[in-house]
């Protein structure tokens, strides 16, 4: 049986390029290299485009370039011997490819545009096509878009750049009509960069500032109360849904420090819900992969008071670190790490380029 011709990517333009270095070293730690002809390719901060030929130990921010092999370029013209085009010497290798997981987070990674230059490519990839990546990835479009198909949320306001300059009492105003506390975040980013919990009318200008550093537009949502809950969702015309997992942070708010850097959160798997709740949560999760049109995998999050159950975010490309919470849920309802990748390498290849 011949091996399926595997391009992971890592790394990105993007606030969480190191989060993409955690996940690939999982991800690379677990592939059944039986099935598959590896190549693995890391985007710098810069977005050079380098062949990694190191081990998955050597995935770390200041040393995983030391163990490349030259630079990449991957062409979205159709009907060549492969996408990957490898710089030797001022020659051009080219390199096939079967299917491509990226292993990425965040702005430029997640949000369409890698997805649209695969499309182009016509190489299956892991994950949703360009529109229901862009629209996860922005939480403002989203909410819009769930709001008119009757998805609890909470109550938020979205401020663009140019808004806030021209007026920002006024911005100050309507947010504060929220009511204390709430939070500030930007609208198409994810690990909690740039989120702060605002107390007082004082402090917005300081949490929108920083929010405003990732990105044009800003969502300012009231805060609830609830017990943060997420599920994992896996498939494309037929998706299934774990049970939902329960986040208790042991900070003020699951940070990207709490995520990434500490060991304070703690989980519940199944989280602590009602019958009712937690049948609510996986209905409407599914719900909204479908309306969305997602395909391959996500990871949708809930707030719980008691039954009321709040959509917070998706994430089309969760992390895939060995404490992330993706492969946590889809362990739980007995897909372990090592087969959650067959499937999902499995449902691009069903999908094919025809996004």
């Amino acid at each position: 049986m011949n091996k399926i011709r595997l391009l992971c990517l890592f790394g990105g333009v993007s606030e969480e390029h190191e989060v993409s270095l955690s996940s690939a070293r999982s991800v690379l730690s677990v592939l059944r290299r039986e099935r598959y002809e590896l190549l693995v390719v890391g985007v710098t901060r810069e977005g050079k485009w380098l062949l990694y030929e190191g081990g998955a130990e050597n995935l770390t921010p200041d040393s995983w370039q030391n163990h490349t092999a030259g630079e990449v370029i991957f062409s979205p013209a159709r009907g060549q011997e492969g996408p990957l085009l490898l710089l030797e010497g001022g020659t051009v290798r080219r390199l096939p490819v079967d299917v491509v997981f990226p292993i990425m987070h965040g702005r430029n990674c997640e949000d369409g545009c890698l997805q649209g230059l695969f499309a182009l490519s016509g190489v299956p990839f892991v994950g949703s096509g360009c529109l229901a990546s862009a629209l996860a990835m922005d939480k403002a479009s989203t909410k819009m878009i769930l709001k008119n198909h009757g998805i609890a949320q909470a109550a938020a306001l979205a401020v663009d750049l140019s808004e806030y300059r021209r007026r920002p009492e006024r911005v100050v105003m309507a947010a504060s009509a929220l009511g204390f506390p709430l939070f500030v975040k930007p609208s198409a980013s994810g690990s909690s960069r740039g989120v702060s919990r605002v107390e007082s009318p004082e402090g917005l200008a300081a949490a929108l500032e920083e929010a405003f550093l990732y990105g044009r537009r800003v969502l300012i949502e009231e805060f609830v109360a609830g017990a943060e809950v997420e599920l994992a969702v896996l498939g494309n015309d037929d998706p299934v849904v774990s049970v939902p997992g329960e986040i208790v942070p042991g900070s003020e708010f699951y940070d990207y420090d709490t995520k990434y850097r500490k060991d304070t959160a703690s989980y519940y798997i199944p989280a602590r819900v009602s019958p009712g709740a937690f049948a609510t949560l996986q209905k409407t999760a599914l719900k909204i992969y479908r309306i969305l049109n997602c395909r391959g995998l996500a990871r949708v999050d809930f707030f719980v008071e008691g039954e009321r159950v709040i959509f917070n975010e998706i994430n089309t490309l969760p992390g895939f670190t060995s404490i992330s919470m993706y492969p946590k849920l889809m362990e739980a309802v007995g897909v372990p790490y090592p087969e959650l990748i067959d499937r999902l390498l499995s449902l691009a290849l069903e999908e094919g380029a025809g996004r």
